[in-house]
């Protein structure tokens, strides 16, 4: 079966389409939908085509969440310049250490994405991992829409989110790595995770170096 071609001679003659008015998404200033939201059940329909998207020829559970991660860190890198850019001139400043970095992602971040921010901010209490943070969500939006099978139930679909938060890093100049990981608690959270911000150690070394010539 043939797959379906416009016509050349319709597309050569239509090319790109615009409304009436000329306008389009582009001619749009930047902050005027600061606060618009988009519909859940969109958002829904949305994420589901991307995980079947992610899903085919997977090798396992870790290729899926490679994929999730890796289709969400480009949106990361763009998302760190807005929000940065819709801020107030006078605190339009990038983060310039490791809690500044994680509070932005804990609260602008979350609050742009899903209307709240994070549950928890954590420092790894592990002496040996210096470099290792936490930030936690008991109930993570993305996880709402998904029904993960009984043999893929080690999967988080948050790996997508988790790539989100790695390209914002990346972005501000934290290269970390980030993995999201189910830590179920009880009835009341069975889909707690935690993002697992774990920075390269040349990050934590940049950050030591600079806090003794202060």
């Amino acid at each position: 079966m043939s797959n379906l071609q416009p016509s050349k001679s319709s597309s050569a003659k239509e090319g790109l389409r615009y409304p009436s008015s000329g306008k389009t998404i582009y001619t749009r200033p930047l902050n005027r939908t600061k606060n618009a939201e988009i519909s859940q059940a969109a958002f829904a329909y949305l994420f589901g085509e991307m995980i079947s998207y992610a899903q085919r020829k997977v090798t396992g559970i870790q290729d899926l969440e490679k994929r999730l991660n890796a289709q969400g860190h480009p949106i990361g890198i763009k998302l760190l310049d807005l929000l940065l850019f819709r801020e107030p001139a006078r605190t339009q400043v990038r983060p310039r250490t490791i809690v500044e970095v994680l509070h932005f992602i804990k609260q602008q971040t979350w609050v742009h994405l899903f209307g709240r921010q994070a549950d928890r901010l954590e420092k790894s209490n592990n002496a040996d991992t210096p470099e290792e943070y936490m930030i936690i969500d008991n109930e993570p939006l993305v996880n709402s829409f998904i029904s993960v099978p009984k043999e893929m139930s080690q999967l988080n679909c948050a790996a997508f989110v988790a790539g989100i938060v790695e390209g914002i890093c990346d972005g501000a100049g934290f290269p970390a790595r980030v993995t999201a990981h189910t830590v179920a608690e009880g009835e009341m959270w069975p889909g707690k995770t935690v993002f697992l911000v774990k920075f390269e150690i040349e990050v934590v070394d940049r950050e030591a170096y600079l806090g003794d010539r202060k």
